[in-house]
């Protein structure tokens, strides 16, 4: 999909496993650029061979030069979830590199993340983001994803228990 809009135009597509490599090295740089631990490009790249063959992984890469490396990417696991009516997409990752920041190409992989659910029938995209990352919780409220629930106005907190 071209991006019409602005100065810049984006183009985004799905990735499928012969982009493992591709999406590997964005998540690598993802990790490495915020100091999180990263197994290395090569055993993401293996993983994501195997995972993005299935319809439970997704991933889109985005670019400003379609002729050049990819300058974003995201990556989603799609599951069932018994407390809504069809299944439900997590944004395990969304990242794009530094210099094309602020053009666009994240709402564009946005984008391509919600109109592939609405076509699948998810119900609900969840994105999990670090408290303290004004930043990206101003992003995600510009592209419709909220952090406040408006019945109870709870704040969304995420936890985990690694095992």
């Amino acid at each position: 999909m071209d991006d019409d809009g602005g100065s810049v135009r984006t183009h985004v597509r799905r990735a499928g496993p012969e982009d493992a490599g591709m999406v590997a090295r964005l998540l690598d740089d993802f990790n490495t650029e915020f100091g999180s631990p990263t197994p290395g490009a090569a055993v993401l790249a293996e993983r994501l061979r195997r995972l993005l063959g299935s319809e439970q992984t997704r991933a889109w890469l985005g670019w400003q030069d379609p002729g050049g490396a990819p300058d974003g990417v995201a990556l989603v696991t799609r599951r069932p979830n018994v407390w809504w009516d069809g299944p439900v997409d997590l944004l395990d990752e969304l990242y794009v590199v530094p210099p094309r920041r602020s053009q666009g190409l994240g709402a564009r992989l946005i984008a391509a993340v919600l109109d592939d659910a609405r076509a699948g029938g998810v119900t609900l995209v969840e994105v999990p983001v670090d408290a303290p990352d004004a930043d990206a919780r101003r992003f995600y409220r510009r592209q419709g994803f909220q952090e406040i629930d408006p019945e109870t106005g709870d704040h969304a907190l995420l936890l985990w228990h690694q095992i």
